[in-house]
């Protein structure tokens, strides 16, 4: 199981790998957040019994990845933290969905197969292009983008806050952890019965400190508006591969690339 420390590390991992410099990086956060929208509304318009045709996804996704320097293991582990939920999603689909669509020799699969197996790979696509824009934006600047395109300014607020708050609760945890280990002897303490006043205590300290969080924001002058130095302007650059990778995406949503790829391949070999 995961440490607080290690979390707040994972937290802090993020932030660092936004302020490498790539080809990705140097791109304006809004056309990368227009990107993933689109990306995201390709995949998730796939039909359920869809799995071979969101597969030009996936390298297009690679390629992001690649491009902008994001290790594949630290997009692998993070995948890993959140397919049992996409599991629990769909795992009554093979139940209720008996329906045969496919023969593999002697064995038969049922579409509720096809569409759990559809599922699993919607959901990576979506949270691995969710994870590589923030990779390669960071938290603060796809709030800032957000807000350029016409998202309600107390709506990025929120998410912005949200995100920095993150890290003022695993401090505290940490806090809270180190206390109660020093404090315990021959291993009393450290089971699961100390940790409902644990969690308890954990959310008052949280609560009185973004109070005092709150203050000094407003005694600096904090207005309720997202402000950064790195403010720039859209250049032909970014609108050249707003262009390029719309279309492309728009290519790979229309036309079915392994199935025009297949029967190529069987016309030659015919």
């Amino acid at each position: 199981m995961p440490t607080i420390e290690s979390a707040f590390f994972e937290l802090h991992r993020l932030d660092h790998l936004a302020a490498q410099d790539s080809v990705i990086h140097r791109l304006d956060a809004r056309i990368k957040v227009l990107i993933i929208v689109a990306f995201l509304v390709c995949v998730i318009s796939f039909d359920k019994y869809e799995i071979a045709a969101m597969l030009p996804f996936a390298l297009f996704l690679i390629v992001v990845l690649g491009l902008g320097g994001i290790p594949s293991g630290f997009v692998i582990n993070k995948l890993i933290l959140v397919i049992p939920l996409a599991v629990l999603i769909g795992l009554f689909n093979p139940i209720y969905d008996q329906q045969p669509l496919m023969q593999l020799g002697a064995v038969t699969i049922s579409g509720g197969w096809i569409s759990l197996f559809s599922l699993l790979l919607r959901f990576c696509l979506t949270v691995g292009a969710v994870l590589a824009l923030i990779a390669t934006t960071g938290f603060n600047t796809v709030c800032m983008a957000l807000e350029q395109l016409g998202m309600p300014a107390v709506f990025a607020v929120q998410l912005l806050l949200l995100y920095r708050y993150l890290f003022v609760l695993v401090e505290e945890g940490q806090r809270l952890d180190r206390a109660r280990k020093l404090r315990s002897f021959q291993g009393r303490g450290l089971g699961m019965r100390a940790f409902a006043p644990l969690i308890g205590n954990l959310l008052l300290r949280t609560l009185d400190r973004s109070q005092r969080i709150h203050l000094a924001m407003r005694c600096r002058g904090f207005d309720g508006a997202i402000r950064t130095c790195r403010l720039r302007r859209l250049n032909s650059r970014d609108v050249l591969v707003l262009v390029v990778a719309g279309g492309v995406l728009f290519a790979m949503r229309v036309f079915d690339g392994p199935s025009l790829l297949g029967r190529f391949v069987t016309g030659l070999l015919a």
